[in-house]
């Protein structure tokens, strides 16, 4: 094998994690949809609390996993599963293990992302003299406020918050930072439905995810991302009197 058939078998291997992550997704979205919601959990919910009761470890160990293959390979149900945390762990266990499995499933699509496409798209950046390289100066100047807006903003789908860092070549520890902490907000509101959950599926009734939207909890999340874009609108006010 000559270098060229090495330097494309290299390539081959650096993209494939993110090109099976891709076709898992797409497969999930078609097949997993129905298995993973609230009817489900809702038919199983006794079976689950009695193997939480008789082995916390592994009940605990599984969530984590299950969550974890949900967001890496950005499977239908992670609502779902943040709310199941909160329904089988309460609280504060609950948001503790549904920000772990995020987090950890959210850097491994960063890991994947950055090993394929993300390295060569940063490089054609960085060798660009035009626009793109000066987006790409623009967000490594404003990085933490960047990504934290990416996390607590509703609006922005999980998984462009975790692909889009890796394809611009931010650097990993902010990116770890501002998931792990951004992320805490949106996981205390689910968790928190989790826990009246059982009572919920008594009265025949499913979970109402509508309450993010409501102004006492949408309202500090968006002043959280007022805190976040602050200092992104300082240096460009500063920017702005220099010119």
């Amino acid at each position: 094998m000559d270098h060229t058939e090495i330097t494309q078998a290299r390539s081959i291997l650096r993209h494939a994690p993110l090109v099976g992550i891709v076709i898992i997704a797409l497969i999930g979205a078609f097949t997993l949809r129905d298995y993973l919601s609230f009817e489900t959990l809702r038919v199983h919910r006794e079976a689950l609390l009695g193997f939480r009761d008789t082995h916390y470890f592994w009940m605990v160990l599984g969530f984590v996993a299950v969550y974890f293959i949900i967001v890496a390979f950005s499977l239908p149900g992670a609502a779902v599963a943040s709310v199941t945390g909160g329904f089988l762990f309460g609280l504060g266990l609950g948001t503790t293990f549904n920000v772990m499995a995020a987090s950890l499933g959210a850097i491994a699509i960063f890991w994947a992302a950055r090993a394929g496409l993300g390295k060569t798209l940063a490089a054609r950046m960085d060798a660009s003299d035009g626009v793109l390289k000066r987006m790409k100066a623009g967000l490594h100047n404003n990085e933490i406020s960047v990504l934290f807006l990416m996390r607590l903003v509703p609006v922005v789908p999980f998984f462009v918050a975790n692909l889009m860092p890796a394809l611009v070549g931010v650097k990993f520890r902010n990116f770890a930072l501002t998931t792990v902490l951004g992320i805490i907000p949106g996981a205390l509101v689910f968790t928190w439905i989790g826990v009246g959950l059982g009572e919920v599926f008594d009265r025949g009734e499913s979970p109402d995810l509508s309450l993010l939207w409501e102004p006492q909890i949408i309202g500090p999340i968006l002043g959280l991302c007022a805190l976040a874009a602050l200092p992104i609108l300082i240096k460009a006010l500063r920017g702005t009197k220099d010119i």
